[in-house]
């Protein structure tokens, strides 16, 4: 049974608060994605919590209650491409980023999953270090961060069974890390988290 906990609603000055939380800062494959959620001050459901702490099946239960009741929310990618060039924590970044420039309703206030941001359009902002355990608006952006992400990569493992992304998400797993030792990288891998293919049996 998963584990839930009593979330709060974040709340300053009466402000219009966006909670911003990041998915797939650390596989080995796949793109980070990144959600912006507003929810009514009066926003409430037993299930929510971060999204770590769900399962699969919660998630999914809690992303159309979260995408229906919300004042607005976003979801935004970047992809691969991206990660090498810029690095994982910048494209988390622009990430959320991303998502909060396609709110619809702009809010006044940001609350960020983490302890690391860059200033959005002179918003005020916060980091909150596990902020997706405490508040509920973050919780319900890692929510629909994960499960967008997590629906991205089943439709990579359609075409790429091998490294069973459809289970491990892109995630270095003994079974991945497996696939990559013998079937090679894809223009899905992080170059740059795996090194030099050469020394692979070292890194894994």
């Amino acid at each position: 049974m998963t584990k839930t906990t009593s979330l709060l609603t974040f709340i300053k000055n009466n402000l219009l608060i966006a909670g911003c939380d990041e998915a797939g800062r650390g596989p080995l494959a796949g793109p980070v994605f990144a959600a912006a959620v507003i929810l009514p001050k009066d926003f409430s459901h037993p299930l929510l919590n971060d999204s770590k702490q769900l399962s699969e099946k919660k998630r999914n239960t809690l992303r159309p209650i979260i995408e229906q009741n919300a004042v607005a929310w976003s979801v935004a990618m970047i992809d691969i491409e991206t990660i090498e060039k810029i690095n994982i924590l910048n494209s988390s970044i622009r990430a959320m980023h991303l998502a909060l420039e396609q709110l619809t309703t702009t809010p006044q206030y940001i609350l960020v999953d983490g302890n690391r941001f860059k200033p959005f359009n002179d918003i005020p902002y916060e980091t909150v270090v596990k902020g997706d355990g405490k508040y509920k608006c973050i919780a319900a952006a890692s929510i629909l961060a994960k499960t967008y992400r997590d629906d991205y990569m089943l439709t990579l493992h359609n075409k790429h069974p091998q490294y069973q992304w459809n289970t491990n998400k892109g995630y270095g797993t003994k079974q991945h890390r497996d696939a990559i030792l013998r079937y090679g990288i894809t223009p899905h891998h992080r170059k740059s988290f795996l090194g030099n293919l050469n020394q692979q049996k070292i890194l894994f």
